[in-house]
């Protein structure tokens, strides 16, 4: 895995990922057909050995986290280099573009004209490329060699058959697609000649570099869109423009391809099969050899390629459903007739292109592997095994194998992750020396805790779903719901059960709920009365000491005072009777 120059990781060569976008829903994985999503580091990887570019990771992903390969530079440097480049122009885009103001499709013409702009010599449909290809298929089931044969226009279902099923490959018709068909018709009319596909497909741009020499580049037409905005060219609608109304214009629809095929062969049954899940269900009946003599139109996308991933709906309307399949049909039907295009004629062999198997080898692991994964979530019965979706692959057994190949995580389980959640809350409020409790908006008990219950002496049954008044005072409730003030570590004594407690009261309004947790301070605040009655105590048997110590020595030094004075009496005397002598 690599990062390029905007920072943005490599998950393979046509999709990047934006991973600030990118956490932890797993949508990408849901939808993805073949599993090919690893996870990891809180963010989807695609794993390119085994994408199959059908494009609903980017559809589907709510943050738009997935951004398609841009080849707009490319096609720049073709136009600098000096030689003829044309346009091979997907017929969806009569249903993706539209003149603002009257809502009608735009022509080639209107195409055309922006397109030279741009700095292209010519611009035709790849619907010339279509009528070659629909005469190939014709002549394929008219051979009738083949008991079934699946139609090889759409890259997306031709990778699903060479990387999931190559036991089809030999029902795949081994025929080039529209695109390829008229990029190597435009370059045997205009020799030295270079070629730019437009259209609706992420896989088109894996197609055009798989098989080179017919497809230079490859762009979308929200890439088309955004170049042509950035060149301030508009699209405008041409009122006189001829239209040479052609049938191979309905291959963009659903049974489109069917349309304009003869189907000389009665043998044969011919049917469309649309959109991924559609297509690896009939897939699966061709390996298990449940289907004969048939010819199968098989498109990745829902509604073919006008419900292709990049058709410019814009990142506001993308969605899981990203086409209209009414609005979508009538714009094609409307454009295309009943006549075909005049093509030149090829040999079958310069129509053929080789499909090699691209299987990539998986372990599957023993059973014993499987259930140790569904263990550490706290699988261990079938009862267990909810296979609720919400990780992004269908059942828990296909989430542990991914597990054990590295593309998931054990935690990518939201019910267990739930259980192991709320497991953990309730031994939480179960075991704490703390009594809990939890109102609604309308003050009433909504839950209480054992400690609460030990602590204001009374039974959980006897107080949920009444009024907290029954127990509590209930102003500091209603000051934390009415005036969101909350109260926190507040010494209160609860006269009615004789307890001191450390009251905090705190109001969550995305939640709609009171919490009060209380800390039951009796003994601590009785010791310290206790304490604080013995020092009290103290303090004035030692006043009473010092006031007894103080009279004491005040009486003493009065005695001192008055022995004094008589010796100072007697010794006077003393001395004058001796000085007289």
């Amino acid at each position: 895995m690599l990062w390029n120059t905007n920072k943005c990781f490599i998950m393979n060569e046509y999709l990047t990922l934006k991973t600030a976008n990118c956490r932890n829903c797993y949508k990408c994985i849901r939808h993805c057909p073949v599993k090919s999503i690893r996870f990891d580091d809180n963010h989807a990887h695609i794993i390119a050995e085994e994408c199959i570019l059908c494009g609903n990771c980017f559809v589907i992903c709510p943050q738009n986290a997935k951004e398609v390969r841009n080849d707009v530079e490319k096609a720049q440097a073709l136009l600098k280099e000096g030689a003829e480049v044309y346009v091979s122009l997907a017929p969806s885009f009569t249903a993706n573009y539209t003149d603002e103001k009257s809502g009608r499709s735009l022509t080639i013409g209107a195409l055309e004209k922006a397109l030279k702009k741009l700095g292209f010599t010519g611009i035709e449909e790849t619907a010339v490329g279509a009528t070659i290809v629909k005469q190939q298929y014709d002549a394929l089931v008219n051979a009738g060699k083949l008991d079934v044969i699946i139609s090889s226009c759409c890259h997306t279902v031709n990778q699903l058959v060479q990387k999931y099923y190559p036991d089809v490959l030999p029902f795949l018709a081994r025929v080039l697609s529209p695109m390829q068909a008229h990029c190597m018709d435009l370059k045997r009319r205009h020799p030295g000649a270079k070629t730019v596909f437009i259209g609706p497909c992420i896989s088109k741009k894996a197609e055009a570099e798989t098989y080179t020499g017919f497809a230079d580049c490859v762009l979308t037409f929200e890439e088309l869109s955004q170049w042509l905005l950035t060149e301030n060219i508009p699209l405008t609608l041409l009122e006189e423009e001829k239209n040479n109304k052609s049938l191979a214009r309905f291959f963009p629809v659903s049974g489109g391809i069917l349309r304009t095929m003869k189907k000389a062969n009665k043998h044969y049954t011919y049917l469309t099969i649309d959109g991924i899940e559609n297509c690896i269900r009939a897939v699966e009946d061709v390996a298990k050899g449940k289907l004969c003599k048939c010819f199968i139109e098989m498109s990745a996308c829902t509604g073919s390629c006008t419900g292709g991933p990049v058709m410019d709906r814009g990142e506001k309307q993308r969605s899981e459903k990203n086409y209209y399949p009414v609005r979508d049909y009538i714009a094609v039907s409307s454009y295309a007739g009943e006549d075909d295009f005049a093509v030149n004629d090829y040999p079958g062999e310069a129509l053929n292109k080789t499909i090699n198997s691209l299987l990539t080898r998986k372990v599957h692991l023993g059973e014993n592997s499987i259930s140790e994964v569904l263990r550490k979530i706290g699988k261990t019965s079938i009862e267990h095994e909810l296979n609720c979706g919400t990780c992004g692959y269908n059942t828990c057994r296909e989430k542990a194998q991914a597990v054990l190949e590295g593309k998931a995580h054990v935690f990518m389980c939201l019910p267990y992750l739930l259980e192991k959640a709320e497991s953990f809350s309730d031994d939480i409020i179960k075991n704490t020396p703390n009594g809990i409790i939890v109102l609604n908006e309308n003050l009433e008990v909504h839950q209480i805790n054992s400690a609460a219950c030990k602590l204001l002496n009374i039974s959980q049954s006897a107080i949920l779903g009444d009024q907290v008044i029954r127990i509590l005072d209930p102003d500091p409730f209603i000051k934390a719901v009415q005036e969101e003030k909350n109260t926190y570590n507040k010494r209160v004594y609860l006269a009615d059960y004789e307890k001191y407690v450390d009251e905090t009261v705190i109001y969550d309004r995305s939640y709609h709920i009171v919490i009060c947790i209380m800390r039951d301070v009796t003994e601590e605040t009785r010791q310290r009365e206790m304490k604080e009655t013995f020092n009290r105590k103290t303090i004035e048997i030692t006043d009473k000491v010092i006031e007894k110590q103080m009279r004491a020595v005040q009486e003493i030094a009065s005695l001192l005072g008055e022995t004094t004075a008589e010796t100072k009496i007697a010794l006077t005397k003393l001395k004058e009777s001796l000085t007289d002598e």
